[in-house]
């Protein structure tokens, strides 16, 4: 073996540190352009608790966040430092169960980059909406031309869900001004309501009832309301629990308005004449619900997002059932829809994000992991029907509204 001479030791030191520092210091510029960047959006903890990409996906990923093209070099940075730092990993991994049923999706990237789409409704012509959250706007789709339309909303709207009346207009909540808005489907002109009391900051999810009043919840003001579009008057009424947080909302054939509790183990029912709230308590106080359904028969299903558990409630007889969700306690189910008797629901915890099918008869799950383009980067965290039995899900990470086709 040929020594080298100390000269050529001291060079040879010399290019390796040199190109050490050199590469530190590129390592150092992606980091700070990184978390100049992305964290104007969101904290690096979600880039570091993602399942991570190669430099491709990252690439494709961040394409529906913000628009880098006119700056070639910067996007060159920053995928560079993703694709290095956060490459593909299993840390949290979801179990997809296979089963004969099959899915397809369609989808479409919304307009405004890192509006995080959400929850998507489907119009008695076919027409779906959305609410672009982060983007402050409301949005629609027609599926057969695939042409978009975006409408802003009032400055701090934030709408957090849309929901339909009778004749069609789109209905929005404003969760960060506390307001509920309308808009009119004809004229394209929007009314806003502001909530009668300060502590009212967050109306969070909305539904009509038959008889056309819309009841909504207000998570972190720990209320439920009411507001009767042809006087325009609202009513707020606190949860009996401190901190029940109450979450997702549906209405029962009898016109009883149901909610989760995000907060607190607990479901609760109003009634629509006084205005009562009765708390149904779930078996184990770690118990929290972010979203529920109910099926034809009354019974009222939930997602046990603490614990990782799919829940039925039957209101006739107080019986209470869980099972546990295929990617176990930190599978996070979040939202949920039934469709023809069958529970649907999603694992927000997991990556990827799991779309699960569950069949109350046989008490079988299949689950699909949900794409978004070429990557998997969810979450749904509302699902609904469509009127030929479809679903109606989003991925909000990557601007995308979906519909879903199942086939046995």
């Amino acid at each position: 073996m040929k020594l080298l001479s100390k000269r050529s030791f001291v060079l040879a030191l010399s290019l390796v540190m040199a190109t050490t520092s050199f590469a530190n210091s590129a390592d150092e510029l992606g980091k700070q352009v990184v978390e100049s960047t992305c964290t104007a959006c969101h904290s690096i903890r979600t880039i570091a608790n993602s399942s991570g990409y190669t430099e491709s996906q990252w690439k494709e990923l961040t394409s529906t966040m913000i628009d880098l093209s006119a700056n070639p070099k910067l996007q060159e940075q920053i995928m560079g430092y993703l694709a290095k730092h956060y490459p593909p990993n299993d840390r949290r991994q979801s179990k997809i169960i296979a089963g004969d049923g099959q899915v397809s999706f369609e989808q479409w990237q919304v307009p405004t980059l890192g509006q995080r789409s959400r929850d998507p409704i489907e119009a008695e012509d076919g027409t779906l909406w959305w609410a672009g959250q982060w983007g402050n706007l409301i949005g629609r789709i027609n599926p057969k031309t695939g042409e978009m339309k975006e409408y802003p909303l009032l400055a701090n709207s934030k709408p957090h869900s849309v929901t339909l009346d009778a004749q069609g207009n789109v209905w929005y909540t404003g969760n960060k001004n506390g307001t509920i808005g309308k808009l009119d489907i004809k004229t394209e002109e929007i009314t806003v309501y502001h909530m009668p009391d300060k502590a009212a900051k967050d109306p969070h999810t909305a539904i009509f009832a038959p008889d056309g009043i819309l009841w909504f919840t207000l998570q972190h003001s720990n209320m439920l309301g009411r507001l009767d579009p042809k006087s325009g008057d609202i009513q707020l009424k606190t949860m009996p629990t401190l901190n029940s947080r109450p979450y997702g909302i549906k209405i029962d054939k009898d016109g009883t308005p149901w909610v989760a509790c995000n907060g607190h183990n607990c479901l609760a029912k109003i009634n629509t004449e006084t205005f009562e709230i009765t708390e149904i308590n779930l078996p184990n106080n770690r118990t929290k619900v972010r979203r529920l359904d109910i099926d034809d028969q009354g019974n009222i299903w939930y997602v046990n997002s603490s614990r990782g558990r799919l829940g039925r409630y039957n209101p006739k007889t107080g019986d209470i059932k869980e099972w546990p969700s295929p990617s176990g306690d930190k599978a996070h189910p979040y939202a949920i829809v039934i469709v023809d008797g069958v529970v649907w629901y999603n694992e927000s915890g997991k990556r990827p994000d799991a779309l699960v099918r569950f069949d109350p008869k046989s008490e079988t799950f299949q689950s699909w992991p949900i794409p978004s383009g070429n990557v998997y980067a969810g979450i749904i965290r509302h699902m609904r029907s469509t009127q030929d039995g479809k679903l109606l899900i989003h991925q909000s990470s990557t601007n995308r509204i979906m519909k879903v086709t199942y086939s046995p």
